[in-house]
């Protein structure tokens, strides 16, 4: 078995280190396992101040925010950063980190660690691009195959993965840490009005074709509520364009990132949680995002788009129901359908069950038998 007391493991993530929860909590997991951790990513103007973290972190400026150079420029500085850090194990997050990750476990001679958060070469901005696509395949191609140590977040990915390479990941989904006990506003100190609805869409990547544009001029055909989307993404300038030319600034709230403590605040307190991606590629397809067991945390039922993942967890547990279509309109229908359906109290009894059954101290020990594992 794999000795980690005191052994030196070193995080890699090309995202901003405060907004992603999954990463946060698997560092402290390695803490809690003896480890000593190091998280290094990207540093941008919007980043959030760390504060009280029980592990070291590393934040790199870089030249370019994003593009061919960005992703160039990191690599580069990310390999160099690990092939001076001492480090007994390397820790990937998603392939956009993964080869600088590789080669300097090859040089040292070092156990690594590859957790794929998505499938990354079917998002959709790859799509539109296939040179880019092209050198990511050529990349996942050349290594994933040859990994020992792999983890995803759901069975459908590591599905895909052991069908293309024919490689095991181990499934660690994005479950929250239990939070009972957290103190939480209620809706009037968020400045909501009696008696009036809280739709809540949150998530530090809402992008393209992940339905948050509908959403927004659904908005317009919805009485008596109040949508909030919480986070940041590509086309967060797009939906303060909607709101302004629809008029819309009294129903629909736009708050960029804020810590998940705060966070926790506007999700607790939602009659509604949204998640309407398009199954428009492979990877949201099989998404499962962790906004999913936020929203069951808080027990809050669930309005989503029928992706096999997202479709199974609400159906198993009946915790919520679905858009069949994208349409404002049809959307704005099925909010309202949701929020008075006769089966809203049923919903929420399941939550709680559901809230019982998806915990994390079930759900780390898949981690916690890898890493061991490891010779």
């Amino acid at each position: 078995m794999f000795t980690t007391q005191n052994k030196r493991i070193t995080v890699s993530v090309i995202n901003d280190l405060s907004s992603d929860s999954r990463v946060k909590r698997t560092c402290h997991e390695l803490v809690a396992m003896g480890f000593k951790v190091t998280l290094v990513g990207r540093e941008l103007p919007s980043s959030l101040p760390i504060v009280n973290w029980n592990f070291e972190t590393k934040r790199m400026k870089l030249l370019f925010k994003k593009g061919v150079l960005f992703y160039a420029f990191f690599n580069i500085r990310l390999f160099f950063y690990l092939l001076f850090k001492k480090s007994d194990v390397l820790y990937a997050n998603d392939l956009d980190t993964l080869m600088p990750n590789y080669f300097v476990a090859k040089i040292k001679g070092i156990k690594l660690i590859y957790d794929s958060h998505e499938i990354f070469c079917e998002v959709p901005e790859l799509q539109q691009t296939p040179f880019k696509k092209r050198i990511w395949e050529r990349v996942e191609k050349r290594i994933v195959p040859k990994l020992k140590y792999c983890i995803t977040v759901n069975q459908s990915i590591a599905n895909y993965f052991k069908t293309k390479y024919g490689t095991d990941f181990k499934v660690v989904r994005n479950i929250p840490a239990d939070i009972n006990g957290q103190p939480i506003k209620n809706k009037a100190e968020l400045g909501i009005k009696p008696g009036v609805k809280m739709i809540v869409l949150q998530g530090a990547g809402i992008n393209i074709q992940r339905g948050a544009e509908e959403l927004v001029q659904a908005m317009k055909f919805v009485d008596n509520a109040q949508l909030f989307i919480i986070g940041g993404g590509d086309v967060w300038e797009k939906l303060e364009q909607l709101v302004k030319e629809n008029k819309l600034e009294d129903k629909v709230k736009l708050i960029k990132k804020i810590p998940k403590e705060e966070l926790l605040n506007y999700t607790c307190n939602a009659d509604l949680g949204i998640s309407i991606d398009k199954d428009t590629n492979l990877n949201y397809k099989f998404s499962l995002p962790n906004k999913i067991f936020d929203y069951i945390q808080a027990e809050v039922p669930i309005l989503a788009s029928r992706l096999t993942e997202i479709e199974g967890i609400i159906t198993q547990f009946n915790i919520g129901g679905f858009i069949e279509n994208h349409e404002p309109a049809h959307i704005a229908e099925r909010i309202g359908q949701t929020l008075h359906s006769s089966d809203y109290k049923v919903w929420k009894e399941n939550l709680k069950k559901a809230k019982k059954a998806l915990t994390w101290e079930e759900e780390r020990k898949v981690l916690i038998n890898l890493v061991h594992s490891m010779n």
